[in-house]
Protein backbone atom coordinates (compact mmCIF):
# COMPACT_ATOMS: atom_id res chain seq x y z
CA UNK A 1 0.00 0.00 0.00
CA UNK A 2 2.80 2.43 0.92
CA UNK A 3 4.54 1.65 -2.36
CA UNK A 4 1.34 2.44 -4.24
CA UNK A 5 1.08 5.88 -2.67
CA UNK A 6 4.77 6.59 -3.28
CA UNK A 7 4.43 5.74 -6.95
CA UNK A 8 1.33 7.87 -7.29
CA UNK A 9 3.10 10.71 -5.53
CA UNK A 10 6.01 10.46 -7.96
CA UNK A 11 3.60 10.33 -10.86
CA UNK A 12 1.87 13.53 -9.86
CA UNK A 13 4.73 15.55 -8.53
CA UNK A 14 5.41 16.65 -12.09
CA UNK A 15 1.88 16.76 -13.48
CA UNK A 16 1.72 18.68 -16.72
CA UNK A 17 -0.21 18.81 -19.96
CA UNK A 18 2.30 16.75 -21.85
CA UNK A 19 5.95 15.78 -21.57
CA UNK A 20 7.01 19.06 -23.22
CA UNK A 21 4.39 21.22 -21.43
CA UNK A 22 2.48 22.01 -24.57
CA UNK A 23 -0.99 21.71 -25.96
CA UNK A 24 -2.24 21.87 -29.51
CA UNK A 25 -4.23 25.02 -30.29
CA UNK A 26 -6.82 22.98 -32.16
CA UNK A 27 -7.18 20.59 -29.22
CA UNK A 28 -7.57 23.55 -26.86
CA UNK A 29 -10.30 25.09 -29.01
CA UNK A 30 -12.10 21.73 -28.97
CA UNK A 31 -11.77 21.60 -25.17
CA UNK A 32 -13.19 25.09 -24.69
CA UNK A 33 -16.05 24.31 -27.08
CA UNK A 34 -16.65 21.24 -24.93
CA UNK A 35 -16.68 23.47 -21.86
CA UNK A 36 -19.38 25.77 -23.24
CA UNK A 37 -21.44 22.94 -24.76
CA UNK A 38 -21.03 20.65 -21.74
CA UNK A 39 -22.17 23.42 -19.42
CA UNK A 40 -25.20 24.18 -21.56
CA UNK A 41 -26.40 20.57 -21.79
CA UNK A 42 -25.98 20.07 -18.05
CA UNK A 43 -27.53 23.42 -17.20
CA UNK A 44 -30.70 22.78 -19.18
CA UNK A 45 -30.90 19.20 -17.90
CA UNK A 46 -30.54 20.29 -14.28
CA UNK A 47 -33.14 23.05 -14.60
CA UNK A 48 -35.84 20.38 -14.84
CA UNK A 49 -35.41 19.45 -11.17
CA UNK A 50 -34.13 22.79 -9.81
CA UNK A 51 -35.61 23.39 -6.35
CA UNK A 52 -38.00 20.43 -6.60
CA UNK A 53 -36.43 18.78 -3.56
CA UNK A 54 -34.87 20.96 -0.85
CA UNK A 55 -35.16 18.79 2.22
CA UNK A 56 -37.43 21.07 4.20
CA UNK A 57 -40.34 18.65 4.48
CA UNK A 58 -40.93 14.93 4.65
CA UNK A 59 -41.30 14.33 0.91
CA UNK A 60 -38.60 11.97 -0.34
CA UNK A 61 -35.78 13.11 -2.58
CA UNK A 62 -35.44 11.84 -6.11
CA UNK A 63 -33.65 8.55 -6.72
CA UNK A 64 -32.15 6.93 -9.79
CA UNK A 65 -35.54 5.37 -10.54
CA UNK A 66 -36.95 8.86 -11.17
CA UNK A 67 -34.74 9.41 -14.23
CA UNK A 68 -37.01 9.45 -17.27
CA UNK A 69 -40.13 10.25 -15.24
CA UNK A 70 -41.97 13.59 -14.97
CA UNK A 71 -40.47 15.98 -12.45
CA UNK A 72 -42.45 17.24 -9.46
CA UNK A 73 -43.40 20.86 -8.70
CA UNK A 74 -40.66 23.14 -7.40
CA UNK A 75 -40.81 25.66 -4.54
CA UNK A 76 -42.24 28.35 -6.78
CA UNK A 77 -45.27 26.41 -7.95
CA UNK A 78 -47.61 23.73 -6.68
CA UNK A 79 -48.66 22.57 -10.12
CA UNK A 80 -46.03 23.41 -12.74
CA UNK A 81 -43.86 20.67 -14.15
CA UNK A 82 -40.89 21.16 -16.45
CA UNK A 83 -41.38 17.76 -18.00
CA UNK A 84 -39.40 14.54 -18.23
CA UNK A 85 -36.24 14.25 -16.13
CA UNK A 86 -33.81 13.56 -18.95
CA UNK A 87 -31.01 15.15 -20.94
CA UNK A 88 -32.04 18.38 -22.64
CA UNK A 89 -30.29 19.94 -25.60
CA UNK A 90 -30.88 22.43 -28.39
CA UNK A 91 -31.26 20.65 -31.71
CA UNK A 92 -29.20 21.56 -34.77
CA UNK A 93 -31.47 24.30 -36.12
CA UNK A 94 -32.34 25.88 -32.76
CA UNK A 95 -30.43 28.13 -30.34
CA UNK A 96 -29.06 27.59 -26.85
CA UNK A 97 -30.36 30.23 -24.47
CA UNK A 98 -28.05 31.65 -21.83
CA UNK A 99 -28.83 31.08 -18.17
CA UNK A 100 -27.38 32.27 -14.87
CA UNK A 101 -25.03 29.26 -14.78
CA UNK A 102 -23.19 30.40 -17.92
CA UNK A 103 -23.97 34.03 -18.62
CA UNK A 104 -21.79 35.85 -16.07
CA UNK A 105 -18.82 33.67 -17.03
CA UNK A 106 -19.54 34.79 -20.59
CA UNK A 107 -19.65 38.40 -19.37
CA UNK A 108 -16.33 38.11 -17.49
CA UNK A 109 -14.68 36.65 -20.58
CA UNK A 110 -15.90 39.57 -22.66
CA UNK A 111 -14.76 42.09 -20.02
CA UNK A 112 -11.24 40.62 -19.94
CA UNK A 113 -11.00 40.95 -23.72
CA UNK A 114 -12.52 44.43 -23.72
CA UNK A 115 -10.10 45.81 -21.14
CA UNK A 116 -7.08 43.71 -22.13
CA UNK A 117 -6.20 42.86 -18.54
CA UNK A 118 -6.59 39.48 -16.91
CA UNK A 119 -7.22 40.83 -13.42
CA UNK A 120 -10.40 42.85 -13.59
CA UNK A 121 -10.58 45.96 -11.41
CA UNK A 122 -13.46 46.82 -9.06
CA UNK A 123 -14.69 49.52 -11.44
CA UNK A 124 -14.47 47.22 -14.47
CA UNK A 125 -16.59 44.61 -12.71
CA UNK A 126 -19.12 47.17 -11.49
CA UNK A 127 -19.43 48.87 -14.87
CA UNK A 128 -19.67 45.49 -16.63
CA UNK A 129 -22.51 44.38 -14.38
CA UNK A 130 -24.37 47.66 -14.81
CA UNK A 131 -23.94 47.53 -18.60
CA UNK A 132 -24.87 43.89 -19.22
CA UNK A 133 -27.51 43.11 -16.57
CA UNK A 134 -31.11 44.23 -16.85
CA UNK A 135 -32.30 46.73 -14.31
CA UNK A 136 -35.72 45.18 -13.86
CA UNK A 137 -37.20 42.45 -11.71
CA UNK A 138 -36.77 39.59 -14.19
CA UNK A 139 -33.03 39.92 -14.67
CA UNK A 140 -31.99 36.35 -13.83
CA UNK A 141 -30.23 37.35 -10.63
CA UNK A 142 -31.02 35.98 -7.20
CA UNK A 143 -29.85 36.23 -3.58
CA UNK A 144 -26.22 37.43 -3.38
CA UNK A 145 -25.88 38.32 -7.08
CA UNK A 146 -28.99 40.48 -6.88
CA UNK A 147 -27.89 42.18 -3.67
CA UNK A 148 -24.42 42.87 -5.06
CA UNK A 149 -26.03 44.34 -8.18
CA UNK A 150 -28.24 46.59 -6.06
CA UNK A 151 -25.18 47.78 -4.14
CA UNK A 152 -23.31 48.49 -7.37
CA UNK A 153 -26.19 50.69 -8.51
CA UNK A 154 -25.58 52.72 -5.35
CA UNK A 155 -21.91 53.12 -6.31
CA UNK A 156 -20.47 50.48 -3.98
CA UNK A 157 -17.55 48.58 -5.48
CA UNK A 158 -16.45 44.96 -5.14
CA UNK A 159 -15.39 43.40 -2.81
CA UNK A 160 -17.58 45.52 -0.51
CA UNK A 161 -20.57 44.21 -2.45
CA UNK A 162 -20.17 40.92 -0.55
CA UNK A 163 -19.49 42.45 2.84
CA UNK A 164 -21.58 40.64 5.49
CA UNK A 165 -22.56 44.07 6.81
CA UNK A 166 -24.08 45.02 3.44
CA UNK A 167 -24.95 41.70 1.79
CA UNK A 168 -26.78 39.19 4.02
CA UNK A 169 -26.59 36.58 1.22
CA UNK A 170 -22.79 36.27 1.15
CA UNK A 171 -23.01 32.54 2.02
CA UNK A 172 -25.19 31.69 -0.95
CA UNK A 173 -24.20 29.76 -4.05
CA UNK A 174 -23.77 32.67 -6.45
CA UNK A 175 -19.97 32.77 -6.89
CA UNK A 176 -19.96 29.11 -7.89
CA UNK A 177 -22.00 29.95 -10.98
CA UNK A 178 -19.80 32.73 -12.22
CA UNK A 179 -16.11 32.03 -11.75
CA UNK A 180 -15.15 28.45 -12.69
CA UNK A 181 -13.77 29.58 -16.05
CA UNK A 182 -10.91 31.48 -14.39
CA UNK A 183 -9.34 28.11 -13.56
CA UNK A 184 -9.18 27.24 -17.27
CA UNK A 185 -7.17 30.37 -17.96
CA UNK A 186 -4.29 29.12 -15.76
CA UNK A 187 -3.17 25.64 -16.88
CA UNK A 188 -2.03 23.49 -13.95
CA UNK A 189 -1.13 26.51 -11.86
CA UNK A 190 -4.05 27.15 -9.51
CA UNK A 191 -2.12 29.84 -7.66
CA UNK A 192 -2.56 32.19 -10.60
CA UNK A 193 -6.15 31.07 -11.14
CA UNK A 194 -6.92 32.00 -7.53
CA UNK A 195 -5.29 35.39 -8.06
CA UNK A 196 -7.35 36.34 -11.10
CA UNK A 197 -10.60 34.95 -9.68
CA UNK A 198 -10.19 36.51 -6.23
CA UNK A 199 -12.18 39.70 -6.87
CA UNK A 200 -14.88 38.12 -9.08
CA UNK A 201 -15.49 35.54 -6.32
CA UNK A 202 -15.56 38.17 -3.58
CA UNK A 203 -17.90 40.35 -5.56
CA UNK A 204 -20.67 38.13 -4.15
CA UNK A 205 -19.15 35.67 -1.62
CA UNK A 206 -17.23 35.48 1.65
CA UNK A 207 -15.96 32.77 4.00
CA UNK A 208 -17.09 29.23 3.12
CA UNK A 209 -18.93 30.37 -0.01
CA UNK A 210 -15.71 31.96 -1.29
CA UNK A 211 -13.53 28.96 -0.36
CA UNK A 212 -15.95 26.57 -2.08
CA UNK A 213 -15.81 28.71 -5.23
CA UNK A 214 -12.01 28.58 -5.06
CA UNK A 215 -12.27 24.78 -4.81
CA UNK A 216 -14.06 24.78 -8.17
CA UNK A 217 -11.52 27.17 -9.71
CA UNK A 218 -8.66 24.87 -8.67
CA UNK A 219 -10.50 21.86 -10.11
CA UNK A 220 -10.71 23.58 -13.48
CA UNK A 221 -7.04 24.61 -13.44
CA UNK A 222 -5.99 21.01 -12.77
CA UNK A 223 -8.20 19.69 -15.59
CA UNK A 224 -5.29 20.14 -18.00
CA UNK A 225 -3.33 17.24 -16.53
CA UNK A 226 -2.85 14.32 -18.92
CA UNK A 227 -1.02 12.03 -16.51
CA UNK A 228 -4.05 9.84 -15.92
CA UNK A 229 -4.78 9.43 -19.65
CA UNK A 230 -8.41 8.33 -19.96
CA UNK A 231 -8.80 7.18 -16.34
CA UNK A 232 -11.21 9.97 -15.51
CA UNK A 233 -12.15 8.52 -12.14
CA UNK A 234 -8.58 8.65 -10.78
CA UNK A 235 -8.04 12.02 -12.38
CA UNK A 236 -11.18 13.48 -10.80
CA UNK A 237 -10.20 12.20 -7.36
CA UNK A 238 -6.67 13.58 -7.74
CA UNK A 239 -8.11 16.96 -8.74
CA UNK A 240 -10.58 16.95 -5.86
CA UNK A 241 -8.03 15.95 -3.22
CA UNK A 242 -5.71 18.74 -4.28
CA UNK A 243 -8.56 21.27 -4.44
CA UNK A 244 -9.54 20.22 -0.92
CA UNK A 245 -6.37 21.98 0.31
CA UNK A 246 -8.00 25.42 -0.16
CA UNK A 247 -10.69 24.61 2.42
CA UNK A 248 -9.69 25.65 5.97
CA UNK A 249 -9.74 22.71 8.37
CA UNK A 250 -12.22 24.38 10.72
CA UNK A 251 -14.66 25.25 7.91
CA UNK A 252 -17.94 23.44 7.40
CA UNK A 253 -16.93 23.14 3.73
CA UNK A 254 -13.92 20.95 4.56
CA UNK A 255 -16.01 18.82 6.90
CA UNK A 256 -18.69 18.38 4.21
CA UNK A 257 -16.02 17.25 1.78
CA UNK A 258 -14.62 14.71 4.25
CA UNK A 259 -18.11 13.47 5.13
CA UNK A 260 -19.11 12.80 1.52
CA UNK A 261 -15.73 11.29 0.64
CA UNK A 262 -15.89 8.94 3.65
CA UNK A 263 -19.35 7.72 2.62
CA UNK A 264 -18.15 7.26 -0.96
CA UNK A 265 -15.12 5.23 0.16
CA UNK A 266 -17.47 3.03 2.21
CA UNK A 267 -19.51 2.31 -0.95
CA UNK A 268 -22.67 3.83 0.50
CA UNK A 269 -25.30 4.29 -2.26
CA UNK A 270 -25.36 7.89 -3.40
CA UNK A 271 -29.04 8.36 -2.52
CA UNK A 272 -28.27 7.38 1.07
CA UNK A 273 -25.35 9.81 1.15
CA UNK A 274 -27.58 12.63 -0.07
CA UNK A 275 -30.23 11.79 2.55
CA UNK A 276 -27.61 11.67 5.31
CA UNK A 277 -26.13 14.96 4.03
CA UNK A 278 -29.54 16.56 4.43
CA UNK A 279 -29.97 15.09 7.92
CA UNK A 280 -26.49 16.08 9.09
CA UNK A 281 -26.52 19.66 7.86
CA UNK A 282 -30.06 20.81 7.09
CA UNK A 283 -31.68 19.11 10.09
CA UNK A 284 -28.98 18.57 12.73
CA UNK A 285 -26.81 21.60 11.82
CA UNK A 286 -23.57 19.70 12.40
CA UNK A 287 -20.06 21.12 11.94
CA UNK A 288 -21.22 24.67 12.57
CA UNK A 289 -23.54 24.69 9.55
CA UNK A 290 -26.66 26.74 10.30
CA UNK A 291 -27.24 28.66 7.06
CA UNK A 292 -30.69 27.13 6.77
CA UNK A 293 -31.77 28.84 9.99
CA UNK A 294 -31.13 32.34 8.66
CA UNK A 295 -32.95 31.79 5.37
CA UNK A 296 -36.68 31.96 6.04
CA UNK A 297 -37.70 31.60 2.39
CA UNK A 298 -36.45 28.11 1.63
CA UNK A 299 -34.22 26.96 4.46
CA UNK A 300 -30.92 27.69 2.73
CA UNK A 301 -31.82 25.95 -0.52
CA UNK A 302 -29.56 28.40 -2.40
CA UNK A 303 -26.71 28.07 0.11
CA UNK A 304 -23.19 27.41 -1.08
CA UNK A 305 -22.75 24.74 1.59
CA UNK A 306 -25.52 22.21 1.02
CA UNK A 307 -25.19 22.54 -2.75
CA UNK A 308 -21.44 21.93 -2.42
CA UNK A 309 -22.16 18.70 -0.57
CA UNK A 310 -24.62 17.65 -3.27
CA UNK A 311 -22.13 18.51 -6.00
CA UNK A 312 -19.48 16.29 -4.40
CA UNK A 313 -21.87 13.36 -4.41
CA UNK A 314 -22.36 13.70 -8.16
CA UNK A 315 -18.63 14.24 -8.72
CA UNK A 316 -17.44 11.20 -6.74
CA UNK A 317 -20.19 8.82 -7.77
CA UNK A 318 -20.15 10.04 -11.36
CA UNK A 319 -16.56 8.82 -11.56
CA UNK A 320 -15.63 11.14 -14.43
CA UNK A 321 -18.43 9.78 -16.63
CA UNK A 322 -20.17 12.81 -18.14
CA UNK A 323 -23.68 11.35 -18.39
CA UNK A 324 -23.60 9.61 -15.01
CA UNK A 325 -22.30 12.74 -13.25
CA UNK A 326 -25.02 14.94 -14.75
CA UNK A 327 -27.73 12.38 -13.96
CA UNK A 328 -26.78 12.26 -10.28
CA UNK A 329 -26.40 16.05 -10.06
CA UNK A 330 -29.85 16.49 -11.58
CA UNK A 331 -31.45 14.04 -9.15
CA UNK A 332 -29.57 15.09 -6.01
CA UNK A 333 -31.78 18.03 -5.05
CA UNK A 334 -31.60 21.72 -4.11
CA UNK A 335 -30.14 24.00 -6.82
CA UNK A 336 -29.56 21.03 -9.10
CA UNK A 337 -28.78 22.92 -12.29
CA UNK A 338 -25.76 24.56 -10.69
CA UNK A 339 -23.61 21.52 -9.79
CA UNK A 340 -24.80 19.88 -12.99
CA UNK A 341 -23.59 22.86 -15.01
CA UNK A 342 -20.29 23.11 -13.10
CA UNK A 343 -19.36 19.48 -13.66
CA UNK A 344 -20.82 19.53 -17.16
CA UNK A 345 -18.44 22.34 -18.08
CA UNK A 346 -15.45 20.72 -16.37
CA UNK A 347 -16.00 17.30 -17.94
CA UNK A 348 -16.92 18.95 -21.23
CA UNK A 349 -13.50 20.58 -21.22
CA UNK A 350 -11.74 17.34 -20.30
CA UNK A 351 -13.61 15.40 -22.99
CA UNK A 352 -13.67 18.09 -25.69
CA UNK A 353 -16.65 18.94 -27.88
CA UNK A 354 -16.13 16.07 -30.31
CA UNK A 355 -16.40 13.44 -27.56
CA UNK A 356 -19.41 15.14 -25.97
CA UNK A 357 -21.26 15.12 -29.30
CA UNK A 358 -20.35 11.45 -29.78
CA UNK A 359 -21.90 10.62 -26.39
CA UNK A 360 -25.32 11.85 -27.49
CA UNK A 361 -25.14 10.83 -31.15
CA UNK A 362 -27.29 13.79 -32.21
CA UNK A 363 -26.53 17.03 -34.02
CA UNK A 364 -26.77 19.84 -31.53
CA UNK A 365 -26.94 23.56 -32.07
CA UNK A 366 -23.72 25.56 -32.06
CA UNK A 367 -25.57 28.87 -31.54
CA UNK A 368 -25.81 30.66 -28.21
CA UNK A 369 -28.04 33.62 -27.35
CA UNK A 370 -26.57 35.63 -24.47
CA UNK A 371 -29.43 38.11 -24.71
CA UNK A 372 -31.84 35.59 -23.25
CA UNK A 373 -30.61 36.74 -19.86
CA UNK A 374 -28.09 39.57 -20.41
CA UNK A 375 -27.97 42.71 -22.57
CA UNK A 376 -25.76 45.00 -24.64
CA UNK A 377 -23.54 42.50 -26.40
CA UNK A 378 -22.59 42.60 -30.06
CA UNK A 379 -24.60 40.98 -32.88
CA UNK A 380 -27.83 41.35 -30.88
CA UNK A 381 -26.49 38.80 -28.43
CA UNK A 382 -26.03 35.99 -30.94
CA UNK A 383 -22.82 34.00 -30.61
CA UNK A 384 -21.62 30.44 -31.13
CA UNK A 385 -19.50 27.95 -29.20
CA UNK A 386 -16.63 28.07 -31.68
CA UNK A 387 -16.38 31.85 -31.39
CA UNK A 388 -16.68 31.66 -27.59
CA UNK A 389 -13.95 28.99 -27.48
CA UNK A 390 -11.62 31.08 -29.64
CA UNK A 391 -12.13 33.99 -27.25
CA UNK A 392 -11.28 31.68 -24.33
CA UNK A 393 -8.12 30.56 -26.14
CA UNK A 394 -7.20 34.20 -26.78
CA UNK A 395 -7.24 34.82 -23.01
CA UNK A 396 -5.36 31.57 -22.37
CA UNK A 397 -2.63 32.72 -24.77
CA UNK A 398 -2.36 36.08 -23.04
CA UNK A 399 -2.00 34.37 -19.65
CA UNK A 400 0.71 31.94 -20.71
CA UNK A 401 2.61 34.70 -22.52
CA UNK A 402 2.55 36.95 -19.46
CA UNK A 403 2.86 34.39 -16.65
CA UNK A 404 4.42 31.23 -18.11
CA UNK A 405 6.95 32.48 -20.67
CA UNK A 406 4.67 30.94 -23.28
CA UNK A 407 4.48 31.11 -27.05
CA UNK A 408 2.66 29.59 -30.00
CA UNK A 409 4.97 27.34 -32.07
CA UNK A 410 3.80 25.12 -34.95
CA UNK A 411 0.20 25.55 -33.79
CA UNK A 412 1.14 24.42 -30.27
CA UNK A 413 1.12 26.49 -27.11
CA UNK A 414 4.41 25.89 -25.30
CA UNK A 415 5.02 27.28 -21.83
CA UNK A 416 6.95 26.85 -18.59
CA UNK A 417 5.73 24.68 -15.75
CA UNK A 418 5.23 26.21 -12.31
CA UNK A 419 5.10 24.21 -9.11
CA UNK A 420 2.06 24.47 -6.90
CA UNK A 421 1.03 22.95 -3.59
CA UNK A 422 -2.28 22.15 -5.26
CA UNK A 423 -0.80 19.70 -7.75
CA UNK A 424 1.82 17.59 -5.95
CA UNK A 425 0.56 15.09 -3.42
CA UNK A 426 -1.88 12.32 -4.08
CA UNK A 427 -3.61 9.77 -1.90
CA UNK A 428 -6.63 8.09 -3.44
Amino acid sequence: MKLKYISLFLLCISCNISSDNSISKNDLIDKFEGFWLGQSIANWTGIVTEMDKIGKDDSPFYSREDWGKLDQPNIWSETTHWGEINFKYASKDSVWGSDDDTDIEYMYQELILEHDNIILTPNQIKNGWLKHIKNDEENFLWVSNQKAFDLMKLGILPPETSSPKLNPFFEMIDAQLTTEIFGLFSPLYPDHALKISNLPIRTVARKDAAWISEFYVIMHSLAYSENFNDNYQNKIMWMAENSRKILPENSYASKMYDFVKRKYKNNTPWEEVRDSLNQRYQVDNMDGYDVNKTDKECGGCFAAGINFGASLISLFYGGGDYKETIKIATLCGWDSDNPASTWGGLLGFMYGKKKIVELFKVEMSNSYNIHRTRINFQNNGMDNFNSMANKSVQIFEKVINEEFNGSLKNNKFVFDKKQSKYSNELEL
